[in-house]
């Protein structure tokens, strides 16, 4: 049951790569995965929770296997992973968001609510405060869209900045192995990545602006939720895990003594808490 099968599928004309474990019937799990990485950093975790859940984890529009988007924006990326998630026969499902995920995974709750069960959010930031001050040069690029701005971003494509989101905030850097960020940074070199990246860069501005959108869909329909929060994350808050309990009082928050990517230290603990939330 635990096996992982990789395949691929045809969005309107894009491939879009995923990983597939479990057994069909289960209770199904969307895994999406943020910026730099891919469906690769549920390496760890689809093994733990394989034996009870029908997993899904694709690599976004732009990242990993999949092929580019054809407009480079977050609205697009969420059409694409909506319409695959349909094709892949899921109805009805709970979500892990992390990173980029969130607002991917947030839209499509929002577009339908009936088909969300539950959210796991690892990191994965819908309010304002939960914006570090590591977010000042795409707020510089937000408000002036000059190429100036825009080249001051590459630095964030680079292996040194990978690398850094991978080991920041952990207690123990020999923890997290260099798989992850050295195949991102093979990812992030292939043909075209660099402008998708930064046009991202540039549209996470749309996400900010929809925060009250998502939190009004957090109070109306109240899902079943979980933080699990790297408490050391440079970018993401703890204040922005701890928000979510203004309009969910019933969500779980959980802090872990890590960074950014949490599950490269922590998936054991995460994949608990998870099945303490879905039961």
């Amino acid at each position: 049951m635990t096996d992982i099968r990789y395949r691929s599928t045809d969005v309107d004309g894009l491939k879009i790569f995923y990983r597939e474990a479990g057994l069909a019937g289960a209770e199904k799990l969307l895994l999406l995965h943020g910026f730099p990485t891919s469906s690769h950093m549920f390496r760890d975790l689809i093994p733990l929770l394989a034996d009870r859940y029908h997993i899904i984890a694709p690599d976004l529009p732009g990242f990993g296997q999949s092929d580019d988007p054809k407009v480079n924006s977050f609205d697009s990326i969420a059409e694409t992973i909506e319409r695959f998630t349909e094709l892949v026969g899921f109805d009805r499902f709970a979500v892990y968001v992390f990173d980029y995920g969130a607002p991917t995974g947030f839209r499509l709750a929002v577009r339908h609510p009936e088909r969300i069960t539950a959210i796991i959010s690892q990191n994965g930031n819908a309010y304002a405060e939960g914006l570090s001050d590591g977010w000042d040069p795409l707020r510089a690029y937000w408000q002036e869209p000059s190429d100036a701005n825009r080249q001051a971003l590459r630095m964030m494509l680079s292996p040194e900045m990978t690398r850094f989101q991978y080991t920041h905030g952990v207690p123990d850097a020999a923890k997290v192995s260099p798989d992850g960020y050295t195949l991102d940074d093979h990812y992030l070199g292939r043909p075209g990545a660099t402008d998708v990246q930064l046009d991202l860069m540039g549209d996470y501005k749309s996400n900010v602006a929809l925060y009250p959108v998502f939190q009004e869909y957090f109070r109306t329909h109240k899902p079943r939720f979980l933080a699990a929060w790297g408490r050391n994350d440079p970018f993401f808050l703890p204040p922005g895990a701890e928000a979510f309990k203004r309009d969910i009082p019933e969500a779980q928050v959980t802090f872990f003594d890590t960074g950014h990517f949490a599950l490269e230290t922590h998936a054991t603990e995460i994949a608990a808490a998870i099945r303490d939330l879905l039961g």
